[in-house]
Parts: structure tokens; sequence; C-alpha cells
């Protein structure tokens, strides 16, 4: 396992604007696939020579929302912003991590204890399980899990399966690297897991080999 937690001479993370801009890009590029097909699906209902796909239409608009409400409240824990819930339980995370990773070709098997999590834990728990799930891009099982050892709580995610595996951006992120080249899209959210558990005062660890992605955060409990 490899302790992906800063050394002093890592150069300073990303913070600030800079930061926000990032989040805000990532956030933007997620919501425009749903949101354009909404507005494909109400055109093709506009278009009188289009009738014969009214139900077509009707059903990519259906799936196109459910998809933008599921963006909607993982975004709001993810990427901390303000929600009503100071705690949150295992069965609403898993929820909110089922409602982005459903239809992919990754099993998510959720077996996090139940109780309740801290806004800085939620956030942890839902981005890692969210990696996890996308290290699988050609299938494979997701495990995501909990447990609490000596005052700390353990947040591990496993993925196997054919060609498990992290991008270039990811690992940076992971390790709390800045981006130097590739896609800040595919950097942010890994770099972003990575920043809220440093600042809850945790470590984050990595393990990458031939079909196996781990990921453990570990937090004060």
């Amino acid at each position: 396992m490899t302790d992906v937690a800063p050394s002093a001479h890592e150069p300073m993370p990303a913070e600030g604007t800079e930061l926000a801009t990032l989040v805000a890009a990532k956030l933007c590029h997620d919501f425009i696939s749903p949101s354009g097909a909404i507005v494909s699906g109400l055109d093709l209902l506009n278009d009188p020579t289009a009738q014969d796909m009214r139900d077509d239409a009707l059903g990519l608009i259906a799936q196109s929302a459910q998809k933008m409400v599921a963006l909607v409240h993982f975004a709001r824990v993810a990427f901390g912003a303000a929600t009503t819930s100071e705690r949150f339980t295992a069965r609403e995370l898993k929820d909110l991590v089922t409602g982005m990773t459903d239809g992919g070709r990754a099993t998510l098997d959720w077996r996090v204890a139940e109780g309740d999590f801290s806004k800085p834990q939620a956030r942890a728990l839902v981005n890692l399980a969210y990696l996890t799930v996308a290290a699988l891009p050609l299938g494979g099982e997701a495990v995501v899990q909990s447990r609490v050892e000596d005052g700390r709580l353990h947040l591990e995610g496993f993925a196997v399966g054919a060609r498990a595996r992290l991008k270039p951006e990811a690992l940076a992120g992971l390790k709390g690297e800045r981006l130097t080249e590739g896609l800040a899209g595919q950097w942010i959210q890994p770099y972003w897991l990575w920043l809220t558990v440093r600042e809850a005062g945790g470590e984050l660890h990595l393990e990458v080999e031939d079909g196996r992605v781990v990921m453990v955060a570990r937090m004060p409990a």
C-alpha cells in the first residue's frame, strides 16, 4: 500500500479561485450532457414532422431529467455545497452513489456499515466510491466498505476487474499533486478526495496493480 499523504517538499495544494474554477468546470461538464438531451427531447416534441417519435422524446426527457437530479444530489454532498443535513446515513450515501453509477459495466458491492457520517466523512465516502467504480471502465466488481479501528474511520474501495486502472491525471490527483499535463476534468475529483481527507486530518492510501485498484481513506472517527 502506498501512502500518498503529502511531504514537506511537495508543491502547495491548489486552492482558492483556481480550485473553485476547476470544480465549477467539472460540474458544468457533467451537467451539459443530460441538460442537452432534455433540450433535444423537447425539440422533438415541438417538431410537427417528428410526432411519430413522441414516445422516444418523452423517454429521453425522463431519463435525462433523472440523471440530472442524480448529478445535483451527488454534487451537493461530493463537492461540499451547503445541505440541510449535518450528518448522512449510509443508506443516503449509497443512494447518491448508485444514482451516479447505475447502468455502468461495473457492479457496486456496498458494504458500508450502518451509521451516521459527518459532512467531511460523507464527502470522502461518495467520492471514493465513485472513483472506485470509475476505475472499472470494462466492468468488474467495486467493493466499498467502512470500519472503525483505533479511533479512525477507514473508508475502503477495491476495484477488481479486467484492465482496472486509474488515468495518470487521477493518480496525480490522489497523490495531492498539481496537474502538469492531461485533462483537468480527470484530475479534479481525485484531487478533491485527497484534499477532503487531508483537511479532515486523515491520510489517503493507494495501491494499483494489474487488474486491481485499492483506495483507502483513514480519517478521525
